[in-house]
């Protein structure tokens, strides 16, 4: 993905002048009256209802989405369609929980859900949610009950499991058809694994059971976070709204730091459960916390009441430990192994920022031989374009950023004198713009990096301004099909620039600007007074770290390469091309209806550093005469084919002698695969039981990409310059 704050990066005064104009318009917007929502029942279902507050927030998101998304999108009854069939796909695409008959009602919703989302009218959105989840209630139960019956598992039968192009079930007894169709299929995949039948039976039921209580957990938040992303992708693939537990995490991701205890938590058994503690966190100094350990309580402050938080889900136990750095929380804890009964232990600490270093970018160096010489490439894996926003506009020349930790990266490779350096893009969705800018000047001295047009057809020209060059010896970058935005900005640059090679496969193709907006900031506080004086109760705060009303991704522009084309449905065509093992047919940006289409502008003035022109032919020679009697090469190519082949089917046998014949070759077939790859390796091979040594060097296509980078280190340097003049 591909953001920019506001008060960061405005893409300069065009994104500040927006910003201003959302706050200002915000103060005389919100004076309308919220639409109070009507009570919807639906006998069976938990009767779940839309609040005054999210009301408020479709009415807002509209608004914005009207008036300032780049497409200009009207909202009428054809948007409607969309937004409805999204939506229904959301809750079951599968066509396993409604029927025919539940669909054909909703139909009556296609043409105005527009109309709802504008008046803030949630009442449609939540009836046809209450519906599915009723459905999924008694299917849930009715599967319970089937657990009671006897099995035949020498019957021919078949479970079709892939049903997203078959029709709506008609009938109830076409749907208990298909449910005891999967009951048995679910039985016989553990009978297989354990021949108890009776233990299985019970194993089952524990998992149905947990099915229903997690839908029990369900809230109102759950329901108008899957219906906003139903209308947001509507519009754009790439506007969004979060709510504000996901709003909390998102920037989390952004950043790559919290505020917090340092724990890492799950659910397990209706217990909060720490399953990981961050080696110097509050947690980990406190020496009172371990894995496994269950919190059963939380309180705010030295002097603040215990909250329990048995049964509560996960996100809102995380909303009450999560905090401010500097404040103190308090937990109660049940020890590993101790009883429920046990008297729980209170451990007092004070938040802190934690960094998450496992998600930054990381190095290694890898060692290539050419002609008995040893060449060392250092390989710097980026996950994402993240930056602390709040550290960088308090000032803080230390803020956690991509470029920061990639330039600390860099100076060490070259005191270890590498030879070369490959940037791992791979799997690296975006994110920041300025990072993207920046990491772009670590490598050339000065010159625009990408061009950025806003809805009136402005471009604006960001350049990097800084004349340094923190390294300037040979360089690849390895993309794949879900290195995306920002990566593509930073890889595009690269290649327009001849500064680098590009390796790997087309890039997914995002070429869109959102603008983080949150709308705690754009709902001004008297808002809040009134829906408290609407509902009786005190006005909404925050939470922890939580904002109020959410975030909304925005997209606000366009971006293009400095040659002026977009990477829009195009993305990065690498200059050596890999394989992919990614589907390019179900995954980019050119799947995506909603998406923009690829255009070009104007290019920018730039100077190239190199030209890759004359050694890409021969690097690709070389390539292609490895690739031609490399057994890893082969197997993946066998990868990706067997990967299609198995998308193409649908259904699976419930005969216990055929599918475990079935699922016997499978097994063996994998075993023995998983050994020819790593023989092609140079790894030994392993035994039957045996696990896999952890750190194992497996990527195939990392290792060859070094080799290609290897290969024009050991060129005649005559073919390109990398050197920046």
């Amino acid at each position: 993905m591909f953001y920019i704050n506001p008060e960061l990066k405005t893409v300069k005064d065009m994104f500040k002048k927006l910003y201003l104009v959302l706050v200002l318009g915000a103060a005389l917007a919100c004076h309308a009256t919220a639409s109070k929502p009507k009570p919807i029942k639906v006998d069976g279902s938990n009767d779940i209802q839309p609040d005054e507050k999210q009301s408020l927030v479709c009415q807002k998101v509209a608004e914005l989405i009207s008036n300032y998304n780049y497409k200009k999108v009207p909202l009428n009854d054809s948007i409607s369609g969309v937004i409805y069939n999204r939506y229904i796909k959301l809750l079951d695409e599968n066509h396993n929980y409604l029927l025919a008959s539940d669909v054909a009602d909703f139909d009556k919703y296609k043409t105005v859900l527009d109309d709802d989302v504008k008046s803030g009218n949630l009442n449609d959105v939540f009836y046809i949610f209450n519906v599915y989840q009723k459905r999924y209630i008694e299917h849930i139960n009715y599967s319970i009950a089937q657990l009671d019956k006897d099995f035949d598992f020498s019957k021919n039968e078949t479970f079709t499991y892939d049903r997203d192009k078959q029709p709506w079930v008609a009938s109830q007894a076409e749907m208990d058809n298909l449910w005891s169709s999967r009951v048995k299929y679910d039985l016989l995949n553990l009978k297989l694994a354990n021949p108890d039948l009776a233990k299985d039976k019970e194993t089952l039921k524990k998992r149905y059971q947990n099915l229903l209580s997690q839908a029990n957990k369900l809230n109102n938040q759950d329901v108008f976070q899957v219906f906003m992303d139903a209308f947001t992708e509507a519009i754009d693939p790439h506007t969004n709204y979060f709510n504000p537990a996901n709003a909390a995490n998102f920037n989390i991701d952004m950043s790559r730091q919290l505020e917090g205890i340092g724990a890492s938590l799950l659910t397990e058994n209706e217990y909060i459960t720490i399953k990981a503690i961050i080696a110097g966190g509050p947690a980990d100094k406190s020496h009172q916390i371990g894995v496994d350990d269950r919190i059963v309580g939380v309180a705010q402050g030295k002097d603040g009441e215990f909250q329990n938080v048995v049964g509560w889900r996960i996100e809102n136990a995380i909303a009450l430990i999560r905090g401010t750095k500097g404040t103190t929380v308090k937990l109660e804890i049940l020890p590993k192994g101790s009883s429920a009964a046990s008297k729980p232990k209170v451990v007092e600490m004070v938040r802190e920022k934690i960094i998450l270093k496992d998600e930054s970018a990381k190095k290694e160096i890898r060692t290539y031989n050419y002609n008995g010489k040893a060449v060392k490439i250092g390989v710097i894996s980026v996950p994402a374009f993240y930056i602390d926003f709040n550290d960088y506009k308090s000032g803080n020349p230390n803020y956690k950023s991509t470029t920061h930790d990639v330039k600390l990266l860099l100076d060490s490779l070259k005191r270890e004198n590498v030879d070369g350096i490959m940037m791992d893009l791979r799997q690296n969705g975006g994110g920041s713009l300025m990072e993207a800018i920046e990491l772009t000047g670590l490598f050339i001295k000065t010159g625009p990096v990408v061009q950025v047009r806003n809805p009136d057809n402005q471009v604006e020209v960001d350049k990097d301004e800084d004349p340094s060059v923190t390294y300037s010896g040979p360089l690849a970058v390895l993309v794949d099909r879900f290195s995306a935005s920002a990566t593509e900005i930073f890889s595009g640059a690269i290649q327009d620039y001849g500064r680098g090679l590009i390796i790997g496969t087309q890039t997914y193709g995002k070429g869109s600007v959102q603008n983080a907006i949150d709308l705690d900031k754009v709902i001004p506080s008297s808002i809040r007074d009134r829906i408290a004086s609407l509902t009786g109760k005190t006005k909404p705060v925050s939470t922890g770290s939580q904002s109020v009303f959410g975030q909304l991704n925005l997209t606000i522009a366009k971006f293009y390469r400095v040659t002026g084309n977009s990477t829009q449905h195009k993305g990065v065509m690498p200059d050596i091309l890999f394989p992919s093992v990614i589907p390019m047919d179900k995954y980019g940006e050119d799947t995506e209806p909603s998406a923009m289409p690829f255009d070009v502008i104007a290019k920018s003035e730039y100077t190239k550093v190199g030209d890759f022109t004359t050694v890409i032919p021969q690097l690709k020679k070389l390539h292609d005469q490895r690739m031609e009697s490399s057994a890893s090469y082969k197997y993946l190519m066998e990868d990706i084919s067997e990967y299609k082949k198995h998308e193409a089917e649908k259904s699976i046998s419930l005969n216990e002698q055929q599918l475990k014949k079935q699922r016997d070759a499978d097994e063996k077939k994998s075993f023995d695969d998983d050994n020819l790859r790593r023989v092609a390796l140079g790894l030994q091979p392993l035994k039957k039981g045996q696990s896999k040594p952890r750190n194992e060097d497996l990527d195939f296509l990392k290792r060859e990409a070094g080799q290609i980078l290897t290969d024009y280190i050991s060129l005649d340097n005559k073919f390109t310059s990398v050197t920046p003049k």
